[in-house]
């Protein structure tokens, strides 16, 4: 249960903290309204790095399925952890999501459009195009995946006590370069468990969770990642034990 524990609190913090920057860009009257998109992909890569420093060492800090399931495929986590990993990172992104609404509760109130209180929970495209909506978060997901593996191959002497930092700054970039079209999702637990808990919560004023659009980032990043990790295993890492054996 200690790699349960490890994901859920991991994605709490992740969610917490990345949704939580969303929130302070967003919502009226806050110090850090109208912040701007470096500061939204800044705050979610320190938080990913954040979280995988805090509970990475026990679980190997993935906070997202579709981590998961390249790393499954990858072989070096157990498959059979898969369902456990999962559940806790839902679960974690749902409390992680509650916590962002508790922490900025009088600035609902002060929030007249439904639209950015949507948006501090779950994402949204920036043009609703479900193909290429799709794409953009197939491809944001491959490259985390990409880097991630890269990053901690054995050949690389970046993945030791730098390694969270470099996924952070990994995370970071995927903001700045591939999440304009999605807001970059790229992680099926941190926009459905925020989803279901805007649908529950009391929030004055809001309007509709957008269900229609929800299959994009929970089926996508799954896409993204199985293709990152074949693409990893086929290609980069063959190159990179060709190239350190010389």
């Amino acid at each position: 249960m200690e790699y349960f524990w490890a994901e859920l609190i991991g994605t709490m913090v992740l969610v917490l903290l990345g949704n939580g920057v969303v929130a302070n860009h967003l919502l009226m009257k806050t110090k850090g309204h109208n912040g701007g998109w470096i500061v939204i992909a800044a705050g979610w890569g320190f938080a990913l790095a954040v979280a995988i420093y805090m509970t990475g060492w026990v679980s190997g800090g993935h906070y997202n399925p579709a981590v998961t399931l390249g790393l499954c495929i990858a072989k070096k986590t157990p498959w059979n952890l898969m369902p456990l990993y999962v559940l806790a990172q839902f679960l974690g992104a749902f409390i992680g999501a509650a916590l962002v609404w508790l922490a900025y509760f009088p600035h609902w109130q002060k929030t007249p459009d439904p639209h950015m209180k949507l948006m501090c929970f779950a994402t949204q495209p920036a043009i609703r195009s479900y193909g290429w909506n799709f794409v953009a978060e197939v491809i944001g997901t491959m490259m985390l995946l990409l880097g991630i593996l890269g990053i901690f191959n054995e050949h690389n002497n970046v993945g030791g006590g730098m390694g969270p930092y470099a996924v952070g700054i990994l995370f970071f970039a995927i903001g700045l370069s591939l999440g304009g079209p999605t807001g970059y999702a790229i992680n099926p637990a941190r926009d459905l468990g925020p989803r279901l808990a805007y649908s529950v919560l009391p929030i004055r004023g809001k309007g509709s969770a957008d269900w229609a659009y929800a299959w994009v980032p929970l089926i996508a990043p799954l896409l993204g990642g199985v293709l990152g990790t074949l693409l990893y295993l086929f290609y980069v890492e063959p190159l990179s034990a060709l190239l350190s054996s010389r």
